[in-house]
């Protein structure tokens, strides 16, 4: 691996569009050598990649007709990245100035729409990386050895977005590359890799609403093939679980902030009427594992309630749960609670995603 990643980073600064001498050398080189090199050492990379290493897949390019600024060559699952432009993966870049080659955890920085490639949003790309830094930092307590920058020299568009998109990067100078050293940051990397896809299965990267929208979707188009971030799925017992937290969290809060709470979750379109110095306020608690809440799902009622009560409700909102699966009856545990009290819920954007279609009466 030490000559081929050597003499690709020789042929970066001579890098053209056009298929050039160079460039085809260094398309070979890419293509298929430094390809099959990963693919030789697949047995500890997938042993590093744990349940999701069954699935191994390894691919590369230097650019779909013209040549690219930043020739790839990744891996990961295939199950949850069937396509380099979706989900997270391990991959290969090369500095433009051929000095050395970037290791980097990172996800798409585009999206295929209408059979074309359209580039994500800044917001939406960093959103992405920002959770994968957090997944990372929880799992191993450091980003360590992936703190490089990831500034490859990059000055065309779409290889900005890789640069962008990648999250963690380990920096291998020329004169360092070896080929045990990559070997072991090749395996840093899937351990890292194993992480984040361990938090996509949990929902993590989803937002409530997410979560519900592909329950739904699995129900109501079950042929289609759900994308890998979507592996999100609990058993009724787990969700219970879940759901059980996060009131349990929400009326410890509610009591310290002087309220008495009655759970009226089983008969109301909300969870909880909490009383204090003679007013009521009506609170509705949503729980998910997930690491954000800036989407939920509501039914007609509960939309209904906070437009109709408007300044007399409240959304508690608990992120984090985590899910003790190792036990008969799952066990729900920590969580963070964010109280919305006297929420306007014409602040935040409504957007019909299923109707209710029924047969009219004769």
């Amino acid at each position: 691996m030490k000559d081929t990643l050597t003499r690709i980073c020789e042929l970066q600064p001579a890098y053209s569009s056009r298929n050039t001498p160079e460039m085809q050398e260094r398309g070979r080189l890419v293509r298929q050598t430094l390809a099959q090199e990963i693919r030789e050492i697949e047995g500890p990379l997938t042993e590093a990649l744990g349940p999701f290493g069954g699935d191994f897949l390894v691919e590369a390019s230097d650019g779909s007709g013209n040549k690219g600024q930043l020739p790839w060559v990744r891996f990961c699952s295939e199950r949850m990245s069937p396509k380099p432009t979706d989900g997270f993966y391990v991959v290969l870049h090369f500095s433009t100035d051929g000095s050395g080659v970037n290791i980097a955890i990172g996800c798409n920085s585009s999206k295929l729409c209408n059979g074309y490639s359209i580039i994500l949003p800044p917001e939406e790309i960093d959103q992405r990386t920002e959770w994968a830094y957090g997944v990372v930092r929880d799992a191993f307590g450091t980003l360590e050895p992936f703190t490089d920058t990831n500034d490859f020299g990059a000055t065309l568009r779409l290889p900005k977005s890789f640069e962008r998109a990648s999250a963690l990067v380990k920096k291998v100078p020329v004169s360092e590359i070896d080929d045990a050293a990559m070997s072991s940051l090749l395996v840093e990397a899937a351990l890292r890799l194993q992480a984040i896809y361990a938090a996509q299965r949990e929902g993590r990267d989803l937002t409530p609403a997410d979560q519900v929208e592909l329950e739904l979707l699995r129900v109501v188009r079950p042929a289609v093939r759900v994308a890998s971030s979507q592996g999100y799925g609990l058993t009724v017992a787990e969700r219970n679980a879940v759901e059980l937290r996060a009131m349990m969290l929400a009326e410890t809060w509610l009591r310290e902030q002087g309220y008495k709470p009655k759970d009226t979750s089983a008969s109301k379109p909300y969870d909880f009427e909490a009383t204090r110095d003679g007013e009521t306020l009506f609170v509705e608690v949503k729980g998910t594992m997930s690491d954000r809440a800036d989407a939920i799902a509501m039914t007609h009622g509960e939309v209904a309630l906070h437009r109709e009560a408007k300044g007399r409700t409240a959304l508690i909102l608990v992120t984090g749960i985590g899910l003790d699966k190792a036990s008969a009856e799952p066990a729900a545990t920590a969580g963070e609670l964010e109280a919305l009290v006297g929420w306007d819920i014409d602040s935040w954007e409504l957007t019909p995603k299923v109707y209710r279609v029924a047969r009219a009466s004769a």
